[in-house]
């Protein structure tokens, strides 16, 4: 799973229409996310550092949840923006996942387990295991 990190409201134009997920490294305003939205018709999540998720206004909150994108509180620990523009889940994460779920062990107890392995936030790894499998 690949997520596009934007590190300013000037990269927002040169978005993909097919961004998925999304990690704002900026403080964006209510006019960054919906400039965000329109430029990306397909997004499914975006994801801010909680500093930042402070300052999110609760007409933006209610225009992501009537389009249904996700807004996920968290970093992207590790990620070097001048190498690649985007943070990339491996693929190992989502099997991890599937092999705990098959161990039995509870989402909640899954999504502790992986914030501690991995560095994802808590809301990033909730919103990962909303699309690989049914739920507990």
């Amino acid at each position: 799973m690949r997520i596009r990190v934007v590190s300013s409201k000037e990269e927002i134009e040169s978005l993909s229409k097919g961004e998925k997920i999304i990690h704002i490294a900026f403080r964006p305003s209510n006019k960054d996310i919906f400039a965000l939205v329109q430029k990306c018709p397909e997004v499914k999540a975006i994801h801010i550092p909680g500093s930042y998720m402070k300052t999110i206004s609760d007409s933006t909150k209610m225009l992501l949840k009537m389009q249904d994108i996700a807004l996920l509180e968290g970093d992207v620990w590790g990620h070097r923006k001048d190498i690649n523009e985007y943070s990339e889940i491996k693929q190992e994460v989502f099997d991890k996942i599937e092999k705990l779920r098959f161990e039995g062990l509870s989402d909640s107890d899954i999504v502790k387990r992986m914030e501690r392995d991995t560095g994802l936030s808590k809301d990033l790894l909730q919103f990962i295991m909303k699309g690989t499998g049914k739920k507990k």
